[in-house]
């Protein structure tokens, strides 16, 4: 087998042993697809992405107000940062050939994709409907499985050496009540990692995952209206903190960096220590 061209910025094959160098953060002349990228934390992911230097294009599912920010954001950054609307809760053969298309048309020569594009719409297990696990499954596991897959055809057949980060969840490992739908799609995408990693990885794509735990989006919106929501969260998780979705951004760059070159088929938590504390200690004045 051919070995895969390298991509901007990526070191040579067997270069593994070179000395660390501080650039190696950095993510100059990449060209990156995130996905629910127009807010939370894909805006932050994407605004972080281009601090370091790497083009974007955001797939969301309305230009509205964050959206227009985060755009304005990326852009002021000083790469490009283009925006294309899709409906990635479809069935992807409904979408992925013309969304492929759309971002040629605004950004040829995609090697990184972020696929962070999910949602949260359960109910408890005994009144889940068909269509809202559909829909969850569709978004949170369907659409990056695929997407993945239409580029990583792309890369084998140029020979270019990908990168893919999906945005996972403390979910993936740890359940919660009346979360079964999101609970199984978050355990499906930390599962597609490793096995994607299997498939790819002998054609130098590269394929993990970052799992926050909670952090304040719009979709964890009740936290910041709950006091005593806010306070048993704080609670389970051992730094005491619910930080912003740029909590997430120091751990989206290296995944992507040439500085995880020899990192394939892992789920990096950022969750606070939340995943490690089998029993948190009730309250003093309990």
């Amino acid at each position: 087998m051919n070995s895969p061209k390298t991509s901007p910025g990526e070191t040579s094959p067997g270069s593994s042993n070179a000395a660390f160098h501080p650039n190696g953060f950095r993510l100059d002349g990449r060209r990156v697809v995130v996905t629910g990228g127009t807010q939370g934390v894909g805006g932050a992911i994407a605004r972080g992405l281009t601090s370091v230097g790497a083009d974007v294009v955001l797939i969301g599912l309305k230009h509205d107000a964050a959206a227009e920010e985060t755009l304005v954001a990326c852009r002021a950054n000083g790469p490009r940062a283009e925006l294309i609307l899709c409906d990635l809760s479809a069935p992807a053969e409904s979408w992925v050939d013309g969304l492929l298309q759309q971002i040629d048309e605004v950004l040829s020569g995609v090697d990184t994709l972020v696929n962070n594009a999910g949602t949260f719409i359960d109910t408890p297990f005994l009144e889940m409907t068909a269509e809202r696990y559909q829909t969850t499954m569709n978004l949170n596991v369907g659409a990056g499985y695929f997407l993945t897959q239409a580029f990583a055809k792309r890369w084998v057949a140029k020979q270019v050496a990908g990168r893919v980060l999906f945005t996972g969840s403390i979910n993936g490992f740890l359940a919660e009540p009346d979360h079964t739908a999101y609970d199984t799609s978050k355990g499906a995408v930390a599962a597609m990692v490793r096995s994607l990693c299997v498939s790819l990885a002998p054609h130098r794509i590269r394929v993990n995952s970052m799992a926050p735990g909670l952090v304040r989006t719009q979709l964890t919106d009740v936290v910041n209206h709950d006091a005593s929501i806010e306070s048993w969260m704080q609670l389970h998780t051992p730094n005491g903190q619910i930080p912003s979705a740029d909590a997430c951004v120091g751990a989206a760059i290296f995944l992507l960096s040439d500085v995880a070159e020899h990192v394939h088929g892992q789920t990096l938590l950022v969750d606070g220590g939340m995943s490690a504390w089998q029993q948190p200690d009730l309250p003093a004045d309990h």
